[in-house]
């Protein structure tokens, strides 16, 4: 009889046992799997779900018409060039309406218009636009005159477009992007020297 009761016991230590072992090994399962969750949720935050900001930049540039005084420093341009808007993050870029100003010496020489767009997700939104410099804000500016002389202008470009940029559909974040730009223009071949912008 109590041969009996003790192999009853030893089987029910053993179904215990087993019990006991698979409890740790689903515990184990559970933990392994809510780590490889917090992981996969780190990395997501900190690359896809990371916001940059968007850039905007002058294209290429091909003036179109040129004229230049030098009794009294002038000049008129017109050319066209495109803005680009460039998108890194895994999500759509919506900006609203913008300006890019034009300057001599800090002083407006003239402005283009950005219409309100789009930027999609990774891409470069492309914008082709005709723009108009002239001079008559200057009244006789002595550095202009000189610039006239040696044969090569040089101007600053400026602008800001304000927009969101939207994750997954759900999460929208303000995003400003900014131009800073340096160009000189070469007088006798009408062409820009350089174009350099942050």
């Amino acid at each position: 009889m109590s041969a009996r009761k003790d192999e009853e016991s030893a089987t029910l230590q053993t179904d215990e046992e087993l019990k006991r072992q698979k409890r740790i090994k689903l515990f184990t399962y559970i933990g392994i799997f809510i780590v490889f969750q917090i992981i996969v949720m780190t990395v997501f935050g900190l690359t896809v779900m990371k916001v940059k900001t968007p850039k905007v930049r002058l294209g290429d540039i091909s003036i179109t018409n040129l004229s230049t005084a030098t009794a009294t420093p002038s000049f008129d341009a017109t050319f066209n060039t495109q803005i680009r808007v460039k998108n890194t993050n895994w999500g759509p870029y919506k900006f609203d309406a913008g300006t890019i100003t034009f300057m001599y010496q800090g002083v407006q020489v003239g402005t283009v218009t950005v219409p309100k767009g789009k930027a999609g997700m990774r891409s470069t939104k492309k914008i082709n636009v005709e723009v108009s410099l002239n001079s008559d804000a200057l009244s006789g500016s002595s550095t202009l005159g000189s610039e006239v002389s040696s044969g090569v202008v040089t101007l600053t470009s400026q602008a800001k477009l304000t927009g969101k940029v939207e994750l997954m559909l759900i999460m929208k974040k303000k995003k400003s992007a900014t131009m800073d730009c340096a160009m000189a223009i070469d007088l006798s071949t009408k062409t820009v020297q350089s174009l350099q912008c942050k």
